[in-house]
């Protein structure tokens, strides 16, 4: 009897939430106010190991095997950036490599990020999602 969603059922969601809002002013004010719900981020994980390359403001994402799934857990410096990380996470966090394997981010087009995100916010974005795709693909391999 579990209630588990899925990557894609948790992208789903999140294109369902974006629906109430009419213009992009409202939609970048609520991806900062997701990034405001971020965890706090243990200082010791700020390391150059850890470090996103290829954004404009620092990010750091750490990750860690619980059982069959895959926790991240990330944060940046910049307001915008923390609200991207806070809609990766929702969709990717928290679940089984191959889950996030087989979810495609097309959320991105969806929404309209690809369109409404400056283009180093852009590649910043991309460069998060390859890391997570890269650890999910390490672990599938791994299991």
């Amino acid at each position: 009897m579990s209630t588990e969603t899925t990557a894609e059922q948790a992208q789903q969601e999140l294109l369902d939430e974006f629906e109430m809002f009419d213009n992009w002013m409202d939609r970048y004010q609520y991806i900062i106010d997701m990034g405001k719900q971020l965890p706090a981020f243990p200082e010791e994980w700020k390391t150059d190991a850890l470090k996103i390359q290829g954004c404009q403001s620092n990010v750091w994402m750490h990750h860690e095997r619980d059982g069959e799934r895959l926790r991240f857990q990330a944060i940046s410096d910049a307001a915008i950036v923390s609200g991207l990380i806070a809609v990766l996470m929702r969709i990717y966090n928290d679940r089984r490599p191959a889950d996030i394997r087989d979810t495609s981010p097309h959320f991105l087009k969806d929404l309209g990020l690809d369109k409404h995100l400056s283009p180093t916010r852009s590649n910043g974005l991309n460069a998060m999602l390859e890391r997570i795709y890269r650890v999910a693909e390490q672990e599938a391999a791994s299991a």
